[in-house]
């Protein structure tokens, strides 16, 4: 049964793990074969190349955005990097070659660098796509050094693997994505080999500009939609959990089991993301199941996301939110009877490409839920501008989840468990197909919330 298997970047780090629990658990022999493994790089590695996803804290990229020295930046990664992989060599990584290949991919990487900036330089180009470029470059280097370190690994362990590096580094052929791919698996016997690939794909489109940080799961997804796999696997440090044990504690929490790749979109659509969602489409539009799995529990079979199931009983499978939220109301007495009001003020949203999460409307005014990374001024000047009054407010958002929630009373329970514990509710909603009924509360009872319904109806 051919598999194409995500691993994200904690779980690379941990690669100890990843061969006892993910490649030799329960195979030996030809068994081991018939799987395409994706391989994030290892954690923190791209956070030094670029910045770090979650503060922002600046990596060599910044060097090279503000025209400053990036070569002892880029250098400083690669000591980084070959002190990763002296944690590598117990299991049988070839640290000389490894350190080889990486020292290798920098200086390429610190030529390519070099003649993009010295054309920046001469202000005769666009920057944007010169910098976007830079940006591809030193993301490829993180996925292309652990998915070296992983097939050394294998091979010094006597296993026939195949490294697929679609980084381009060594061609200038200018091929999409979805050719490299193609191409480079074409004529691959899988039955004999496991496949190990780099999460990110160079490409005429670039996949960072995009995808950013996301693009390792959209090199997955094309994969399986290439291979036509049996199944998708993303191994994750967790399982994909009927709510946050942090905030409700691990004993009523339990793994989701099965849902939809709808149930997965709400989840993406509030930062709980199964899988970033551009890379879920082309899984369910073709019908590939995705298992999450959790890389430290191997014998758990996780969760299994279809295009078509919904559940025999109907019950909430996941309880969410996200308390990094602001809400955005829109007052205008003019807006009772208009046609296309609601248009225009989209136009806005459009035009400085900020997406809404929940949207509200009633006679006079239209309430809107956007992330709060997205509340920039340029916004907030258009629409004083436009509209009578506009209020901003921090907010948090909680939801009840599920592929089968359209149960009565399921809504007046929920609005009781919250007001029972003195939340006040400041909209509500939920569309027809009702799988996803979200309400929103204060920001500072965020916590209390997501609590508060667990109980009553987790």
């Amino acid at each position: 049964m051919l598999t194409v298997e995500k691993i994200g970047g904690t779980s690379m780090t941990a690669f100890s793990d990843v061969l006892e629990n993910i490649i030799f658990h329960g195979r030996q022999g030809p068994e081991l074969y018939n799987r395409i493994f994706v391989v994030s790089a290892y954690a923190n590695v791209t956070n030094w190349l670029l910045e770090n996803k979650k503060t922002g804290a600046p990596g060599v990229y910044h060097h090279i955005t503000q025209n400053q020295e990036f070569r002892q930046a880029l250098q400083d990664v690669a000591t980084k990097l070959k002190d990763l992989n002296t944690h590598y060599e117990p299991l049988g990584l070839d640290l000389a070659a490894a350190d080889a290949f990486i020292q290798q991919r920098i200086n390429q990487a610190q030529t390519y660098l070099e003649s993009l900036t010295n054309v920046l330089a001469s202000g005769y180009v666009n920057s944007t796509n010169i910098l976007q470029a830079a940006r591809e470059i030193l993301a490829s280097i993180g996925e292309s050094h652990s998915a070296f370190n992983s097939v050394n690994i294998l091979q010094n362990r006597g296993v026939n693997a195949t490294l697929v590096d679609l980084s381009g580094f060594d061609d200038a052929h200018p091929l999409t994505i979805d050719e490299r791919i193609k191409q480079t698996f074409s004529g691959i016997d899988f039955a004999n080999t496991i496949c190990i690939a780099t999460g990110y794909t160079k490409g005429t489109e670039g996949i960072m500009r995009e995808f950013d940080r996301g693009y390792s799961e959209v090199t997955f997804s094309k994969i399986a939609v290439a291979v036509r796999p049996q199944e998708a696997i993303i191994h994750k440090e967790y399982h994909l959990c009927s709510a946050d044990p942090n905030l409700v504690g691990i004993e009523r929490c339990h793994p989701v089991g099965f849902t939809n790749y709808d149930v997965a979109d709400q989840l993406a659509d509030v930062g709980m993301e199964a899988i970033h969602p551009k890379a879920s489409k082309p899984l369910e539009i073709n019908a590939i199941d995705l298992r999450i799995k959790n890389t430290f529990e191997p014998e758990h079979p996780g969760t299994l996301i279809t295009r078509d199931y919904v559940s025999p009983r109907k019950h909430i499978e996941v309880i969410t939110g996200t308390d990094k939220v602001v809400i955005i109301d829109i007052h205008d007495p003019l807006m009772v009877g208009t046609a296309g009001f609601d248009l225009h003020l989209m136009q806005v949203f459009f035009d400085l490409n900020v997406s809404y999460i929940f949207k509200a409307t009633s006679a006079n005014s239209i309430t809107l839920l956007i992330w709060q990374k997205d509340l920039q001024a340029a916004l907030l000047d258009e629409l004083n501008a436009k509209y009578e009054k506009v209020t901003i407010e921090d907010a948090a958002l909680v939801c009840l989840i599920g592929s089968n929630i359209d149960e009565p009373g399921l809504l007046a329970r929920a609005a009781g468990a919250l007001a029972d514990a003195g939340i006040n509710i400041r909209s509500a909603g939920f569309a027809l197909r009702k799988v996803n009924i979200q309400f929103i509360v204060g920001r500072d009872e965020y916590k209390a919330a997501i609590v508060a319904l667990n109980q009553a109806i987790g």
